[in-house]
């Protein structure tokens, strides 16, 4: 058994993140709701972290605004990072906006980094969605948030029930990155050495 297994070289595992197989989804991360999130700080910190590792690793980047009349436009230390306009919506979940995700299907990318707020809404909505839709939903737990703890923590296990995989910011990071030794590994490693907010 172990020679067979021996005689073909190993093969990345379907599973990881790539680097041109993924976008990072950044939902509704607005600024009249999020300094109502619980470790708001912290999620807007690690949701910036992940923006600036798609931008050094030249992954897509998607976002969304929830009725930003109402709720504010994207945080700016966000919205600087992010290319054009962010379009909006009404529908809780992002497919609302499904042309911005089969726009990214010609281009191999299956699989989709979901952060912002909230958990238990817009975010798991929008991943149940687009897991029925056929795409691979990852959710960074710790650039996800929620009013309330007790609603992020069922949103999670409602998610990865549902067929999500939870990972978290920096071990995304590393997944795009995928190997040591490289300029681009510099640039993560600095992002990754970052102090959290207190």
């Amino acid at each position: 058994m172990y020679s067979a297994l021996m005689t073909t070289s190993m093969q990345r595992s379907p599973e990881l993140m790539n680097r041109d197989d993924t976008a990072l989804v950044v939902v509704d991360a607005q600024e009249k709701l999020m300094p109502h999130v619980a470790n708001a700080e912290h999620v807007t910190w690690n949701i910036r972290r992940l923006l600036e590792g798609a931008q050094t690793l030249t992954v897509p980047l998607l976002a969304t605004e929830q009725y930003p009349q109402g709720l504010g436009p994207t945080l700016t230390k966000l919205s600087d990072l992010i290319p054009g306009d962010i379009p909006e919506k009404l529908c809780f979940s992002c497919r609302e906006l499904d042309q911005l995700f089969t726009e990214l299907l010609p281009r191999g990318v299956r699989k989709l980094l979901l952060c912002g707020i909230e958990a238990h809404v817009c975010v798991q909505q929008t991943a149940l969605d687009l897991i029925a839709a056929g795409f691979y939903v990852y959710v960074a737990v710790d650039a996800v948030g929620s009013r309330f703890a007790l609603d992020k923590e069922i949103a999670l296990k409602r998610m990865e029930a549902s067929g999500a995989t939870l990972t978290t910011t920096e071990s995304a990071l590393f997944e795009w990155c995928e190997r040591a030794g490289t300029p681009e590994f510099k640039a993560i490693s600095q992002l990754v050495r970052e102090t959290p907010p207190q």
